[in-house]
Protein backbone atom coordinates (compact mmCIF):
# COMPACT_ATOMS: atom_id res chain seq x y z
CA UNK A 1 0.00 0.00 0.00
CA UNK A 2 1.18 3.60 -0.57
CA UNK A 3 2.84 5.59 2.17
CA UNK A 4 3.95 9.14 2.80
CA UNK A 5 7.48 9.17 4.21
CA UNK A 6 8.63 12.31 6.03
CA UNK A 7 12.40 12.71 6.21
CA UNK A 8 13.35 14.11 9.61
CA UNK A 9 16.85 15.06 8.47
CA UNK A 10 15.54 17.07 5.51
CA UNK A 11 12.93 18.69 7.74
CA UNK A 12 15.60 19.78 10.22
CA UNK A 13 17.71 21.17 7.38
CA UNK A 14 14.81 23.40 6.32
CA UNK A 15 14.18 24.48 9.88
CA UNK A 16 17.83 25.41 10.38
CA UNK A 17 17.70 27.58 7.26
CA UNK A 18 14.54 29.31 8.48
CA UNK A 19 16.04 29.90 11.92
CA UNK A 20 19.14 31.44 10.38
CA UNK A 21 16.95 33.83 8.38
CA UNK A 22 14.84 34.67 11.42
CA UNK A 23 17.94 35.47 13.46
CA UNK A 24 19.61 37.49 10.71
CA UNK A 25 16.51 39.54 9.88
CA UNK A 26 15.17 39.67 13.46
CA UNK A 27 11.76 38.38 12.42
CA UNK A 28 9.43 35.70 13.72
CA UNK A 29 8.62 32.77 11.44
CA UNK A 30 5.44 30.76 11.92
CA UNK A 31 4.41 27.38 10.54
CA UNK A 32 1.41 27.80 8.24
CA UNK A 33 -0.41 24.60 9.08
CA UNK A 34 -2.48 24.66 5.90
CA UNK A 35 0.56 23.24 4.08
CA UNK A 36 1.99 20.88 6.67
CA UNK A 37 0.64 19.82 10.05
CA UNK A 38 2.18 16.48 11.03
CA UNK A 39 1.80 16.39 14.81
CA UNK A 40 4.68 14.01 15.47
CA UNK A 41 7.17 16.52 14.06
CA UNK A 42 5.83 19.54 15.92
CA UNK A 43 8.28 19.22 18.84
CA UNK A 44 11.16 19.43 16.36
CA UNK A 45 9.62 22.36 14.47
CA UNK A 46 8.91 24.22 17.71
CA UNK A 47 12.65 24.35 18.48
CA UNK A 48 13.16 26.57 15.44
CA UNK A 49 9.91 28.46 14.82
CA UNK A 50 7.96 31.02 16.83
CA UNK A 51 4.56 29.35 16.59
CA UNK A 52 1.80 28.47 14.15
CA UNK A 53 -0.59 30.18 11.76
CA UNK A 54 -4.10 28.77 11.42
CA UNK A 55 -6.99 29.21 9.01
CA UNK A 56 -9.72 27.73 11.19
CA UNK A 57 -10.64 26.91 14.76
CA UNK A 58 -9.46 23.32 14.39
CA UNK A 59 -6.07 24.35 13.01
CA UNK A 60 -5.70 26.89 15.79
CA UNK A 61 -6.47 24.24 18.40
CA UNK A 62 -4.03 21.86 16.73
CA UNK A 63 -1.21 24.38 16.85
CA UNK A 64 -2.04 25.63 20.33
CA UNK A 65 -2.29 22.16 21.86
CA UNK A 66 0.60 20.45 20.06
CA UNK A 67 3.09 23.10 18.96
CA UNK A 68 3.03 25.88 21.53
CA UNK A 69 4.56 29.28 20.99
CA UNK A 70 2.36 31.91 19.40
CA UNK A 71 -0.98 30.97 17.87
CA UNK A 72 -2.14 33.18 14.99
CA UNK A 73 -5.41 32.80 13.12
CA UNK A 74 -6.94 34.32 10.01
CA UNK A 75 -10.26 33.54 8.35
CA UNK A 76 -12.17 35.29 5.55
CA UNK A 77 -15.15 35.31 7.93
CA UNK A 78 -15.52 33.92 11.44
CA UNK A 79 -18.39 31.82 12.74
CA UNK A 80 -19.78 33.68 15.77
CA UNK A 81 -20.41 30.38 17.55
CA UNK A 82 -16.70 29.58 17.38
CA UNK A 83 -15.41 32.97 18.41
CA UNK A 84 -15.32 32.37 22.20
CA UNK A 85 -13.12 29.29 21.77
CA UNK A 86 -10.93 31.00 19.19
CA UNK A 87 -10.30 33.92 21.54
CA UNK A 88 -9.44 31.53 24.36
CA UNK A 89 -6.49 30.04 22.43
CA UNK A 90 -5.30 32.67 19.93
CA UNK A 91 -2.56 35.19 20.56
CA UNK A 92 -3.15 37.08 17.30
CA UNK A 93 -6.37 37.24 15.31
CA UNK A 94 -6.56 38.77 11.83
CA UNK A 95 -9.84 39.99 10.40
CA UNK A 96 -10.54 40.08 6.68
CA UNK A 97 -12.76 43.14 6.47
CA UNK A 98 -13.78 46.25 8.38
CA UNK A 99 -17.14 44.56 8.99
CA UNK A 100 -15.51 41.58 10.75
CA UNK A 101 -13.26 43.97 12.63
CA UNK A 102 -16.26 45.91 13.90
CA UNK A 103 -18.06 42.72 14.96
CA UNK A 104 -15.27 41.04 16.93
CA UNK A 105 -12.30 43.33 17.59
CA UNK A 106 -13.51 44.67 20.93
CA UNK A 107 -14.20 41.16 22.24
CA UNK A 108 -10.77 40.03 21.09
CA UNK A 109 -9.01 42.88 22.86
CA UNK A 110 -11.04 42.12 25.96
CA UNK A 111 -9.49 38.66 25.97
CA UNK A 112 -5.99 40.07 25.48
CA UNK A 113 -5.72 38.95 21.83
CA UNK A 114 -3.69 41.10 19.47
CA UNK A 115 -5.92 42.33 16.62
CA UNK A 116 -4.94 42.68 12.97
CA UNK A 117 -6.58 43.47 9.64
CA UNK A 118 -5.72 41.68 6.40
CA UNK A 119 -5.24 44.12 3.55
CA UNK A 120 -5.03 43.59 -0.20
CA UNK A 121 -2.20 45.58 -1.81
CA UNK A 122 -3.68 44.71 -5.24
CA UNK A 123 -0.30 43.56 -6.55
CA UNK A 124 -0.75 40.29 -8.44
CA UNK A 125 2.48 38.32 -8.63
CA UNK A 126 1.18 34.74 -8.29
CA UNK A 127 1.25 32.94 -11.63
CA UNK A 128 -1.78 30.70 -11.03
CA UNK A 129 -5.12 32.55 -10.70
CA UNK A 130 -6.50 30.09 -8.15
CA UNK A 131 -3.56 30.92 -5.86
CA UNK A 132 -3.58 34.67 -6.41
CA UNK A 133 -5.16 36.49 -3.42
CA UNK A 134 -4.85 39.78 -5.31
CA UNK A 135 -6.75 38.75 -8.42
CA UNK A 136 -9.68 40.99 -9.45
CA UNK A 137 -12.68 40.82 -7.10
CA UNK A 138 -10.71 38.76 -4.59
CA UNK A 139 -12.51 38.02 -1.34
CA UNK A 140 -9.20 37.95 0.56
CA UNK A 141 -8.07 41.12 2.23
CA UNK A 142 -9.42 44.66 2.27
CA UNK A 143 -8.46 47.02 -0.52
CA UNK A 144 -7.71 50.62 0.36
CA UNK A 145 -10.80 51.78 -1.50
CA UNK A 146 -13.02 49.39 0.48
CA UNK A 147 -11.38 50.46 3.72
CA UNK A 148 -11.92 54.14 2.96
CA UNK A 149 -15.61 53.52 2.31
CA UNK A 150 -16.06 51.95 5.73
CA UNK A 151 -13.79 54.10 7.87
CA UNK A 152 -16.65 55.83 9.62
CA UNK A 153 -18.28 52.58 10.74
CA UNK A 154 -15.20 51.07 12.37
CA UNK A 155 -13.05 54.05 13.22
CA UNK A 156 -12.70 53.19 16.91
CA UNK A 157 -11.59 49.63 16.11
CA UNK A 158 -9.07 50.85 13.52
CA UNK A 159 -7.69 53.36 16.00
CA UNK A 160 -6.64 50.58 18.33
CA UNK A 161 -5.47 48.13 15.66
CA UNK A 162 -2.27 46.24 16.54
CA UNK A 163 -1.14 45.06 13.12
CA UNK A 164 -1.66 44.56 9.40
CA UNK A 165 -1.42 41.34 7.45
CA UNK A 166 -0.98 40.75 3.72
CA UNK A 167 -0.49 37.56 1.75
CA UNK A 168 0.26 37.75 -1.98
CA UNK A 169 2.98 35.22 -2.80
CA UNK A 170 2.86 31.60 -3.94
CA UNK A 171 6.13 29.65 -4.13
CA UNK A 172 7.99 32.87 -4.89
CA UNK A 173 11.12 34.81 -4.10
CA UNK A 174 12.36 38.20 -3.03
CA UNK A 175 11.81 40.00 -6.34
CA UNK A 176 8.09 39.38 -6.03
CA UNK A 177 8.16 40.35 -2.35
CA UNK A 178 9.73 43.69 -3.23
CA UNK A 179 6.90 44.42 -5.69
CA UNK A 180 4.28 43.52 -3.08
CA UNK A 181 5.95 45.62 -0.39
CA UNK A 182 6.02 48.64 -2.69
CA UNK A 183 2.28 48.32 -3.28
CA UNK A 184 1.58 47.69 0.39
CA UNK A 185 3.52 50.73 1.54
CA UNK A 186 2.00 52.95 -1.14
CA UNK A 187 -1.58 52.02 -0.21
CA UNK A 188 -1.32 51.35 3.53
CA UNK A 189 1.91 52.94 4.72
CA UNK A 190 0.06 55.79 6.43
CA UNK A 191 -1.52 53.23 8.80
CA UNK A 192 1.80 51.80 10.02
CA UNK A 193 2.83 54.43 12.60
CA UNK A 194 1.71 53.29 16.03
CA UNK A 195 1.18 49.66 15.03
CA UNK A 196 2.98 46.82 16.77
CA UNK A 197 3.46 44.32 13.94
CA UNK A 198 3.14 43.51 10.26
CA UNK A 199 2.66 39.98 8.93
CA UNK A 200 4.14 39.41 5.45
CA UNK A 201 2.08 36.25 5.02
CA UNK A 202 3.24 33.09 3.29
CA UNK A 203 4.37 31.89 -0.12
CA UNK A 204 8.04 32.67 0.63
CA UNK A 205 10.04 29.74 -0.83
CA UNK A 206 12.90 30.42 1.57
CA UNK A 207 14.34 26.89 1.69
CA UNK A 208 14.43 26.42 -2.09
CA UNK A 209 18.00 25.97 -3.30
CA UNK A 210 18.04 29.09 -5.49
CA UNK A 211 16.19 31.39 -3.08
CA UNK A 212 18.15 34.58 -2.32
CA UNK A 213 18.05 34.57 1.47
CA UNK A 214 20.60 37.39 1.82
CA UNK A 215 18.35 39.60 -0.26
CA UNK A 216 15.34 38.66 1.87
CA UNK A 217 17.21 39.82 4.96
CA UNK A 218 18.16 43.05 3.19
CA UNK A 219 14.56 43.68 2.07
CA UNK A 220 13.27 43.18 5.60
CA UNK A 221 15.97 45.41 7.07
CA UNK A 222 15.07 48.13 4.58
CA UNK A 223 11.41 47.90 5.52
CA UNK A 224 12.28 48.11 9.19
CA UNK A 225 14.41 51.22 8.63
CA UNK A 226 11.46 52.89 6.91
CA UNK A 227 9.04 51.74 9.60
CA UNK A 228 10.93 51.33 12.88
CA UNK A 229 9.49 49.58 15.89
CA UNK A 230 7.42 46.98 14.05
CA UNK A 231 7.60 43.26 14.78
CA UNK A 232 7.66 41.39 11.46
CA UNK A 233 6.18 37.96 10.90
CA UNK A 234 6.53 35.50 8.05
CA UNK A 235 4.30 32.44 7.83
CA UNK A 236 5.57 30.11 5.10
CA UNK A 237 4.04 26.66 4.80
CA UNK A 238 5.83 24.94 1.95
CA UNK A 239 9.26 26.18 3.02
CA UNK A 240 9.07 24.24 6.28
CA UNK A 241 8.72 20.82 4.64
CA UNK A 242 9.91 21.52 1.08
CA UNK A 243 11.51 18.38 -0.37
CA UNK A 244 11.24 16.73 3.04
CA UNK A 245 8.89 13.90 2.12
CA UNK A 246 8.03 11.32 -0.51
CA UNK A 247 5.02 9.28 -1.54
CA UNK A 248 5.86 5.65 -2.23
CA UNK A 249 3.48 3.77 -4.52
CA UNK A 250 3.21 0.44 -6.33
CA UNK A 251 2.44 -0.36 -9.96
CA UNK A 252 -0.77 -2.40 -10.07
CA UNK A 253 -1.06 -2.89 -13.83
CA UNK A 254 0.59 -1.81 -17.07
CA UNK A 255 -1.75 -1.48 -20.02
CA UNK A 256 -0.77 -1.81 -23.70
CA UNK A 257 0.46 1.32 -25.45
CA UNK A 258 -2.27 3.68 -26.60
CA UNK A 259 -2.62 5.71 -29.76
CA UNK A 260 0.20 8.02 -28.66
CA UNK A 261 2.59 5.13 -28.09
CA UNK A 262 2.60 5.51 -24.30
CA UNK A 263 1.50 2.76 -21.93
CA UNK A 264 -0.77 3.51 -18.98
CA UNK A 265 0.60 2.44 -15.60
CA UNK A 266 -2.08 2.14 -12.93
CA UNK A 267 -0.81 2.83 -9.41
CA UNK A 268 -2.20 2.22 -5.96
CA UNK A 269 -1.94 5.97 -5.33
CA UNK A 270 -4.14 8.69 -6.79
CA UNK A 271 -3.59 12.28 -7.82
CA UNK A 272 -7.20 13.08 -6.97
CA UNK A 273 -7.08 11.43 -3.54
CA UNK A 274 -3.49 11.59 -2.33
CA UNK A 275 -1.87 14.60 -4.05
CA UNK A 276 -4.74 16.92 -5.07
CA UNK A 277 -2.47 19.82 -6.06
CA UNK A 278 -1.31 17.77 -9.04
CA UNK A 279 -4.76 18.44 -10.49
CA UNK A 280 -5.56 21.75 -8.79
CA UNK A 281 -2.34 23.67 -9.38
CA UNK A 282 -1.74 21.82 -11.74
CA UNK A 283 1.78 20.42 -11.72
CA UNK A 284 3.73 17.20 -12.26
CA UNK A 285 5.67 15.98 -9.23
CA UNK A 286 9.24 14.73 -9.52
CA UNK A 287 9.77 10.96 -9.61
CA UNK A 288 12.93 9.31 -8.30
CA UNK A 289 14.92 7.62 -11.08
CA UNK A 290 12.76 8.96 -13.91
CA UNK A 291 12.43 11.96 -16.19
CA UNK A 292 9.26 13.89 -16.92
CA UNK A 293 7.91 13.41 -20.41
CA UNK A 294 8.10 10.71 -23.05
CA UNK A 295 11.67 11.28 -24.18
CA UNK A 296 13.23 8.19 -22.63
CA UNK A 297 13.41 4.55 -23.68
CA UNK A 298 10.36 3.45 -21.69
CA UNK A 299 7.53 5.92 -21.18
CA UNK A 300 4.47 5.48 -18.98
CA UNK A 301 1.45 7.59 -18.16
CA UNK A 302 0.84 7.22 -14.43
CA UNK A 303 -2.77 7.14 -13.30
CA UNK A 304 -4.65 6.38 -10.13
CA UNK A 305 -7.10 3.60 -9.29
CA UNK A 306 -10.20 5.83 -9.19
CA UNK A 307 -13.01 6.14 -11.74
CA UNK A 308 -12.04 9.75 -12.50
CA UNK A 309 -10.79 9.87 -16.09
CA UNK A 310 -8.53 12.78 -15.27
CA UNK A 311 -6.87 11.05 -12.31
CA UNK A 312 -3.50 11.21 -14.03
CA UNK A 313 -0.18 12.16 -12.49
CA UNK A 314 1.81 12.61 -15.70
CA UNK A 315 4.07 10.91 -18.20
CA UNK A 316 7.47 9.66 -17.03
CA UNK A 317 10.36 8.00 -18.83
CA UNK A 318 12.73 5.33 -17.55
CA UNK A 319 15.84 3.62 -18.86
CA UNK A 320 14.25 0.28 -18.03
CA UNK A 321 10.84 -1.31 -18.34
CA UNK A 322 8.39 -1.16 -15.43
CA UNK A 323 6.58 -4.25 -14.22
CA UNK A 324 3.55 -4.86 -12.07
CA UNK A 325 4.60 -4.84 -8.42
CA UNK A 326 7.42 -2.32 -8.95
CA UNK A 327 7.72 0.55 -6.48
CA UNK A 328 7.86 4.19 -7.55
CA UNK A 329 8.68 7.18 -5.37
CA UNK A 330 7.29 10.70 -5.88
CA UNK A 331 9.29 13.60 -4.45
CA UNK A 332 8.27 16.67 -2.44
CA UNK A 333 5.18 15.01 -0.99
CA UNK A 334 5.17 16.31 2.58
CA UNK A 335 3.38 19.56 1.67
CA UNK A 336 -0.26 19.99 0.61
CA UNK A 337 -0.80 16.22 0.51
CA UNK A 338 -1.63 14.88 3.97
CA UNK A 339 -3.55 18.07 4.76
CA UNK A 340 -5.66 17.83 1.57
CA UNK A 341 -6.06 14.14 0.83
CA UNK A 342 -9.44 12.46 0.67
CA UNK A 343 -11.15 9.09 0.30
CA UNK A 344 -12.96 9.56 -3.02
CA UNK A 345 -14.11 6.17 -4.36
CA UNK A 346 -13.25 4.70 -0.98
CA UNK A 347 -9.56 4.68 -1.91
CA UNK A 348 -7.44 3.95 1.16
CA UNK A 349 -5.30 6.77 2.47
CA UNK A 350 -1.54 6.18 2.51
CA UNK A 351 0.21 5.36 5.76
CA UNK A 352 2.20 8.19 7.32
CA UNK A 353 5.79 7.21 8.11
CA UNK A 354 8.62 9.21 9.69
CA UNK A 355 12.21 8.43 8.73
CA UNK A 356 14.18 9.38 11.78
CA UNK A 357 17.60 10.98 11.45
CA UNK A 358 19.23 7.67 12.33
CA UNK A 359 17.47 6.06 9.36
CA UNK A 360 14.87 4.15 11.35
CA UNK A 361 11.32 4.16 9.98
CA UNK A 362 8.47 4.88 12.40
CA UNK A 363 4.89 4.36 11.24
CA UNK A 364 2.89 7.25 12.67
CA UNK A 365 -0.52 6.41 11.27
CA UNK A 366 -2.29 3.73 9.27
CA UNK A 367 -5.80 4.08 7.89
CA UNK A 368 -8.57 1.53 7.60
CA UNK A 369 -12.15 1.13 6.43
CA UNK A 370 -13.41 2.82 9.61
CA UNK A 371 -11.60 6.05 8.65
CA UNK A 372 -13.56 6.07 5.40
CA UNK A 373 -16.91 5.02 6.86
CA UNK A 374 -16.80 7.30 9.91
CA UNK A 375 -16.61 10.39 7.69
CA UNK A 376 -19.88 9.53 6.00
Amino acid sequence: MPQYVIDERALRRNLEILKSVADAAQVKILLAQKAYSCTATYPLCAKYLAGTAASSLFEARHGHDNFGGETHIFSPAYNPEEMPEILSIADHIVFNSPRQLKLYADAARGEGVSVGLRVNPEVSVATTPAYDPCRPSSRLGTTRAALNLQLATCNSQLATLSGLHFHCLCEQGTDELEKVLAGFEMKFGDLLPGLEWVNFGGGHHITRADYDRDKLVAVIEGFRRRHPGLEIYLEPGEAIALNAGTLEATVLEIQPKGEDGIANAILDTSAACHMPDVLEMPYQPPLVGAEKGAGGLFAYRFGGPTCLAGDEIGVYSFDHALHEGDSVVFGDMAIYTMVKNNTFNGVKLPDIVLRRENGNLETLRTFSYSDFASRL
